[in-house]
């Protein structure tokens, strides 16, 4: 079941839902206790008094509130202390159907985690206040460049297509180190599945679900610029392809270990950029190429 939100959005936020399960509780308060027991009752308290929690009717509820099963509370996540994130996101196109940003090192493309204000959508949202914006695809909040975003409801599932079809070309550069004993152009396909940590992938033995080209285009003293072109989209898939041939991507905190790093260094980005999109306009037939204006 769709929920409907009883919330608008604010400063560019969407308000968060949860259905409310089958369990012990008696009033919604004793609910939010158990389920969110990192905001203390009185946080609660000053929301509700300013009505930012609603039922799926936009009843403003409070922690008295009887608890109802199956019922759809609304409120808006507030996370603390959120690290601002000093790289602004340009618009390259907007109609109708669509907008197509430069996205920043750094920034996360959706609220998650410990972070809301400062990710994509919820800056575009803000800045043009279109609430419809959806992305169509992902970005790692590490790799900067091309991302396209649906604007209308009702045509978004042509620009999905897109993507499931393999219908659009998507060019990315990266700058890695230098290798002599790689002869390119070269394909590369492997397994990529889950590692063991959960937030990164590997490369597994079985059937083959992710194909890179992968080409050297220019030769530097300590690395090398290569031009990388997915035909797959799995989560860290370039990434996990480079640094499976030797060739990590400069100052990648994931690949080949982990490097810890404290969420506010910006010193040293991942040298990865989604280069440019091309594909055929599903609405108007129109070939359409849209070009990253960052650099590494």
């Amino acid at each position: 079941m769709r929920a409907v939100p009883s919330l608008p959005t604010r400063d560019g936020v969407s308000p968060s839902f949860v259905w409310l399960p089958n369990g012990p509780w008696q009033s919604l308060g004793e609910f939010f206790t158990f389920r969110f027991p990192a905001v203390s009752k009185d946080r609660w308290m000053l929301r509700m008094s300013r009505a930012e929690v609603r039922d799926e009717q936009g009843t403003a509820l409070s922690l008295d509130s009887p608890y109802r099963v199956g019922a759809c509370v609304f409120y808006y996540r507030e996370p603390e202390n959120e690290t601002p994130i000093p790289f602004e996101e340009s618009i390259l196109f907007q109609n109708e159907q669509i907008l197509v940003v430069d996205k920043p090192h750094f920034l996360p493309v959706t609220p998650g985690g410990r972070f809301l204000k400062e990710t994509l959508l919820v800056r575009l949202k803000k800045k043009t206040g279109i609430d419809t914006l959806v992305p169509i695809h992902r970005l790692d909040r590490e790799t900067a460049g091309v991302m396209l975003f649906s604007v209308d409801p009702h045509t978004r599932d042509l620009w999905q297509r897109l993507f499931r079809d393999r219908l659009i070309k998507k060019v990315y550069e990266a700058q890695a180190p230098l290798r002599s004993a790689l002869l390119f152009p070269i394909r590369h396909c492997s397994r990529l599945v889950r590692d063991e940590q959960f937030f990164k992938m590997k490369e597994a033995a079985g059937e083959t679900n992710s194909e890179t080209y992968i080409r050297l285009i220019s030769e530097h003293p300590s690395y090398g610029v290569y031009r990388l072109e997915p035909v797959t989209g799995k989560m860290h898939q370039l990434r996990v392809h480079m640094n499976a041939l030797g060739i990590p991507i400069l100052n990648d905190r994931f690949y080949p270990h982990v490097v810890n790093a404290a969420d506010d260094d910006f010193k040293t980005p991942l040298k990865l950029l989604a280069q440019s999109l091309t594909f055929e306009d599903p609405c108007t037939g129109e070939l359409r190429n849209f070009v990253s204006q960052l650099s590494l």
